[in-house]
């Protein structure tokens, strides 16, 4: 089975849910899936560090910004470790920095945009709860699938 978002559209009409936001790919990996972890927080990724310096068992960090550009969530310090935490992947609905870096980098990030100004560090937010934003709830422990066509959302795993 492939594990290309159209496809699994196609294939699980009735469970999928589609994000629509038009996120940017950032890093070397272009496709990417795994359970959910969710952060909501705003201008600030003292929790997006806090959550990237556990391990990240194969998990895709779901990081809620409210679509601010105001400030960068994820820079190519915590795509690091992001990549030696073992984190399958990132979705930031807001803005990272660094992004030249992190495309040289094996790691896979969709984010709205880019802002070259770091976060606050206050850690204010809120931490495994569902979240939503472009149509979705991002509920923990459910399924993402992100390739270049988008980002969807599964109760449960769709693949073997």
């Amino acid at each position: 089975m492939t594990l290309a978002t159209a496809d699994l559209c196609d294939a699980h009409p009735d469970v999928v849910k589609v994000c629509h936001i038009p996120f940017r790919s950032f890093g070397q990996v272009t496709a990417f899936h795994g359970p959910i972890r969710t952060l909501s927080v705003l201008d600030d990724n003292a929790l997006v560090r806090q959550a990237l310096e556990r391990p990240g068992q194969g998990a895709v960090l779901v990081v809620n910004g409210g679509g601010s550009l105001k400030r960068a969530l994820v820079g190519d310090n915590l795509a690091k470790l992001a990549l030696d935490n073992g984190w399958a992947g990132i979705i930031v609905h807001g803005a990272i920095r660094d992004s030249a870096v992190i495309d040289t980098m094996n790691v896979g990030i969709k984010a709205v945009g880019t802002i070259p100004l770091r976060a606050d560090r206050d850690a204010i937010g809120e931490v495994d709860i569902p979240t939503a934003f472009g149509g979705v709830i991002f509920t923990p422990g459910d399924w993402l699938y992100a390739d270049a066509d988008g980002v969807i959302v599964s109760p449960h795993r769709l693949h073997d």
